[in-house]
């Protein structure tokens, strides 16, 4: 089996949203998407307090893609149009199929904002193909403890299998195209090797510490934080120089057009209207 080579290297800069200061490795200059996926934004660690809660966001649509949600650090409410609530956790992922259209808000719950820590997240927007951006909106949460974990030997490289499979671990994740998630936790000179289809695009992020991939490509917080490959390989070898937190991601290309606006992914603008149109209509829900 061959190492896939390395494609882009990228930082992860700094962007406002709003109230919000995150980083946005995906999409930047020169990078669009790395087709499944459309968006990466890392946010926190935040010091949340009743005197600082910048990531509370109220309701607002979606429509045409999976918004997902990976926590690191802290708590988060989740609540949507189809009359979920839960209760998000550091290491839980909430998986969000917006389909034909749902309503949802999330920000840090009211009982992690009067105690107070840190909030860390990752929000990625996974695209759905033509034939199921219409499909009925739905919502999976799984736990910290619910997610597959493989190790390598000396146990120094813990990844988490959120969906897609490794080795002989599946996630337990339910995905609309064949895609892989996965996060990975590394003590210093920890090793592992992660296998990825040949025909899948797939990307590396790094949250915090410093890495090797594919004994060429240092990523370090501040400096190179992600990187992309080529369709040329099966495997990605990562080594620790530090304790280290990371997300590996890749799937099967769409290779589909793509009309995005605010809050809706679609493959027209005519479709993007019609969502703007069925959100004022309450066609997508409602939630107060």
């Amino acid at each position: 089996m061959k190492q896939k080579s390395i494609k882009d290297k990228v930082s992860s800069p700094l962007v406002n949203m709003g109230p919000i200061r995150l980083r946005q490795p995906l999409p930047t200059e020169g990078i669009t998407m790395v087709d499944p996926f459309l968006l990466l934004h890392h946010y926190g660690p935040y010091a949340i307090s009743v005197f600082n809660n910048p990531f509370d966001l109220g309701p607002h649509p979606h429509r045409g893609f999976e918004p997902i949600t990976l926590l690191f650090k802290g708590e988060q409410l989740h609540r949507d149009s189809l009359g979920n609530e839960m209760l998000v956790k550091a290491g839980d992922v909430q998986w969000t199929t917006a389909g034909r259209g749902i309503i949802h808000a999330e920000g840090p719950s009211k009982e992690f904002v009067e105690k107070g820590g840190e909030l860390e997240g990752i929000q990625l927007w996974l695209n759905l193909p033509a034939a199921k951006k219409m499909i009925p909106a739905n919502y999976q949460h799984i736990k910290s403890e619910e997610i597959p974990v493989i190790e390598n030997e000396d146990k120094t490289f813990k990844l988490k299998i959120v969906a897609g499979s490794q080795g002989v671990k599946k996630g337990l994740i339910t995905t609309q195209t064949p895609v892989n998630v996965f996060t990975g936790y590394a003590n210093e000179k920890g090793e592992i090797t992660v296998d990825i289809p040949t025909t899948h695009e797939s990307l590396i992020y790094l949250l915090d510490g410093e890495v090797l991939v594919n004994d060429e490509v240092t990523l370090k917080k501040g400096a190179i934080q992600m990187l992309t490959f080529h369709q040329d390989g099966e495997l990605i070898s990562i080594k620790a120089v530090k304790e280290s937190t990371l997300l590996i991601v890749s799937g099967e290309p769409i290779k589909e057009k793509v009309a995005s606006w605010g809050p809706y992914v679609m493959n027209t603008q005519t479709e993007i209207m019609e969502a703007l149109r069925d959100y004022q209509k309450g066609k997508m829900g409602y939630l107060y």
